[in-house]
Formats: structure tokens, sequence, C-alpha cells
């Protein structure tokens, strides 16, 4: 698998777990959970773009 097909795939994959741990925090009002939740998700949406990049500029 190249590199771009990675981060994307690892990008997507942080984002679920991310959504996962937030929604995890609301539900049992942790608010640290949640922010770790957003956090993740944020990550890696920025890993998604990477991989988004690498994959126009052929990497």
């Amino acid at each position: 698998m190249k590199s771009s097909r990675k981060d994307q795939a690892k990008g997507l994959l942080h984002q679920m777990k991310g959504t996962a741990k937030e929604v995890a925090g609301k539900i049992s009002g942790n608010s640290e959970l949640e922010a770790e939740g957003v956090v993740e998700k944020a990550a890696g949406k920025v890993q998604e773009k990477v991989g988004e990049v690498k994959t126009v500029l052929g990497s």
C-alpha cells in the first residue's frame, strides 16, 4: 500500500476512534474523554489530508 493511502486510512481510523471517544465522553459526562476524542478526530482529519496531498503530488 502506498504511503498516501496508508495516511488516508490511518486518518479515517483516528477520526472514527475520536468520534467514539467523543460520544462516550458525552454520554458518561467525562469531559476529559470527550476532549480527547475531539483532538484525536482533528488529528485524523489532518493525517487524511496529508495522504490526499501526497496522492496529488504523486508521492
